[in-house]
């Protein structure tokens, strides 16, 4: 046997990180600064946990995505000697994971189906439509999307439907409250749960359920929580549920970067950890391994500017490095230009295309950037989260499996019913809705049932009982264990469904590429190990089982899971995506009011801090390079409008970066300039300087438009033009001859 030796565990540590690995019993608040090595510390705190008698099997550790619970899952088990005793049973998951995981134990004290679906984006929009027309309400009026934020907002409260109802005092919160009811009526009918009652539903039978509760307390000892700064009432609740029998809870976070209060994070959680638990251990950890000097100084003076916050000295030990650029171009295109130059340039110096990163407080900044980077052959990704699992072919194949694994979700059996098309139309789908309602039964089981469906034509009727009869086929081999593995279940699916056709049927590339992502599907099947379940004796797993695990875990992969750094190309990014990832090379765009801070601070200094916040966890995903960059003017719903710079820009200390002003004169430009620095076309004598006189940046007055700015200039003949973006009316192509331009000259 290897003892493990805590001295050898923490000689690589700083003392503060010392102190948080080796510190046992009671509450710890570990204030963790950007790249000051938290997770080392929560591995080496677990690893030295187990090595003075803790059993693995009694510490729970949560985070928020799969990649870092992975991560930290494979740190431990590379720390712990293999024949160290109590090394086993460690959990390590997400709080939905988590979630999850409680839920099927105690389905009953939830009083759910332990055999519930769970409801991604897609099928919750799809659900509250369906909940909208129940409830008698206009989608155009009423968007899914916007009442499935309030939903959550209430969700994430722990507000049941009868407690949101029984709180609405006006006609707005009626209305989202017979929404809601509806919804969650839907939701129950099909066995269902999206990602909200995973929390909701476990939090509250922590509360309420006192054998529950007891039986956690008793066997998760240790409890630890990462990113504590974004944790929401209902992860509040479940952790501090399980913590509370003994009081030994250690969080880790940082309130500056707090910045998922939009969908329900609380940075009151960690602010106040000290009132919630008196006498706790706080250790802050302000030395960045990650970045230079000059950017973890320059975040440092700009996150100063905030007042919630609990104050640590950040430091780091590496040299001072490149000063930040801080750049004023003229518009969104010199923006994309500027910023590919500058990659391009680092390229030149070694740095790969897969260590650089542009991040972006609006989805909608990033088409410019990519019509750029195509010009300039420069490889790139959107990172929008699980791309893969939203393409159309792979969400319905997942439909078809969710349905096997649960005859009550309606909803993903509507979806997969007729697709592809085999002859059941809407008015067939609807009148076995009718059918179903009528009789308290799922689509599945009334297309099974030949007798309910007389009022059918004869056509669509034996449509549905040939489809019905496929499924109960698949749900035969599932128990049976038919099939040598998951992934030839699921190839059978593909091929009998008609999802996965012939090669010789491949019309197009679109379909040839619809059904290369089928084909990795079964890849990915075939490759899936349910980490919670243990074969029999002779090497078997029940394939319900790893189906249903199967869709659990596609179903809880987050944002930050679908990011790899280690690919050849530059990613492209919101900053809400970026949190927790790191780039040797950073370029922020957009800072501008009305972006980044984004307009609606205006009114809230408590946004206006989250904002602040935002752009500082932006700037420590730089390792070695930082860019900001804002434009003079930007073209906004078609309209090119003069902007405002961001007043973070202000607030970066000048002795941490380099300004530039790029841009074209916009600034200094008055309305109201004096007449005698005017400058017509009767004024200019030879009409072949006609191309420099208007050239390309010079900025004119119209009668009609206003002042603009010349885009470009070209003639015809004896006839010359010139496309003008105008600060009011935006771009027009105009005439010399005819547009009286007068020109401004500086």
């Amino acid at each position: 046997m290897h003892p493990l030796d805590s001295a050898e565990l923490v000689a690589d540590l700083t003392e503060p990180q010392r102190q948080a690995t080796l510190v046992v019993d009671g509450p710890v608040l570990v204030l963790a600064g950007p790249g000051s090595g938290k997770t080392r510390v929560i591995t080496r705190r677990i690893a030295h946990l187990v090595s003075i008698g803790v059993p693995a099997w009694q510490i729970l550790a949560v985070t928020f995505t799969n990649k870092a619970a992975g991560e930290m899952r494979d740190r431990v088990e590379q720390l712990l000697p293999i024949d160290l005793p109590g090394r086993r049973g460690l959990t390590v998951a997400t709080f939905h994971g988590f979630g999850a995981r409680l839920l099927r134990e105690h389905a009953d004290a939830a009083g759910i189906d332990a055999g519930y679906s769970i409801y991604d984006s897609g099928d919750q929009k799809s659900a509250m439509k369906r909940a909208l027309e129940t409830a008698g309400l206009d989608p155009s009026n009423w968007s899914p999307g916007s009442v499935l934020g309030h939903v959550s907002n209430a969700k994430n409260a722990l507000l049941s439907p009868e407690a949101f109802a029984a709180e609405a005092s006006d006609f707005h919160a009626r209305t989202i409250s017979k929404a809601y009811t509806a919804y969650q009526r839907l939701l129950d009918k099909n066995h269902a749960v999206d990602f909200d009652d995973l929390l909701r539903h476990s939090a509250r039978i922590l509360k309420e359920d006192d054998g529950v509760r007891a039986a956690l307390q008793e066997r998760y000892r240790y409890v630890l929580i990462d990113e504590y700064q974004d944790t929401n009432h209902a992860q509040f609740v479940i952790a501090n549920s399980i913590a509370g029998g003994h009081g030994n809870i250690f969080v880790v976070g940082d309130p500056d970067q707090s910045i998922y209060a939009w969908r329900g994070a609380d940075v009151r959680n960690i602010l106040d950890f000290e009132e919630h638990y008196p006498g706790a251990t706080v250790i802050p950890l302000g030395q960045n391994f990650r970045s230079t000097g000059n950017i973890v100084h320059a975040a440092a003076g700009l996150i100063a500017h905030n007042r919630r916050r609990k104050h640590k000295e950040l430091t780091t030990e590496l040299e001072d490095g490149e000063s930040i650029g801080i750049v004023r171009v003229a518009d969104e295109h010199a923006e994309a230009r500027h910023v590919v130059d500058h990659f391009k340039a680092l390229a030149t110096q070694g740095i790969p295309w897969g260590s650089m990163a542009i991040l972006y407080r609006v989805n909608a900044l990033s088409r410019v950037l990519e019509d750029q980077f195509r010009r300039e052959g420069v490889p790139y990704v959107i990172a929008r989260g699980t791309a893969f699992y939203d393409r159309k072919e792979i969400k319905d194949a997942m439909a078809y499996l969710r349905m096997l694994a649960n005859a009550a979700d309606d909803v993903a059996f509507r979806r997969i019913v007729n697709c592809p098309p085999r002859g059941i139309g809407e008015s067939t789908i609807k009148r076995l809705e009718a059918v179903g309602a009528a009789n308290g039964r799922s689509l599945d089981a009334i297309c099974g049932d030949g007798a309910l469906l007389e009022g059918i034509a004869t056509r669509s009727r034996n449509a549905v009982v040939k489809f019905a009869a496929i499924v109960a086929e698949w749900r035969r081999e599932i128990v049976a264990g038919d099939s040598t593995g998951f992934g030839d279940l699921v190839s059978r699916v593909l091929r009998e469904s008609g999802l996965e056709k012939p090669e010789s049927a491949w019309e197009s590339e679109d379909e040839r590429q619809r059904q290369a992502n089928l084909g990795e599907l079964v890849s990915a099947a075939t490759d899936f190990v349910a980490p919670s379940l243990e074969a029999s004796e002779d090497g078997t797993l029940p394939m319900a089982l790893v189906l249903r695990e199967y869709l659990e875990s596609v179903a809880l992969v987050s944002d930050a899971d679908a990011i790899d750094s280690e690919r050849g190309v530059v990613t492209l990014m919101t900053l809400h995506a970026a949190k927790g990832l790191e780039f040797h090379a950073v370029a922020m765009v957009g800072l501008e009011d009305g972006l980044l801070p984004h307009a609606r601070a205006r009114e809230s200094e408590a946004e206006l801090e989250e904002e602040r916040r935002l752009c500082f966890v932006g700037m420590t995903r730089a390792e070695r390079s930082l860019l900001m960059t804002c434009a003079g003017i930007r073209t906004v719903r078609g309209m090119r409008q003069p902007t405002i710079k961001s007043q973070f820009l202000d607030e970066v200390p000048e002795a941490n970066c380099t300004r530039s002003d790029l841009g074209d004169g916009w600034a200094d430009y008055r309305d109201e300039g004096d007449d005698d620095r005017r400058i017509e076309l009767d004024d200019v004598e030879d009409g072949d300087s006609l191309s420099s006189a208007f050239r390309a940046g010079t900025v004119v007055r119209h009668q009609q438009f206003g002042t603009g700015v010349i885009a470009s200039f070209s003639h015809r003949g004896k006839v010359h033009s010139v496309v003008v973006d105008f600060k009011a009316v935006g771009r027009k192509t105009l005439v010399l001859e005819y547009a009286k331009l007068q020109r401004i000259d500086f």
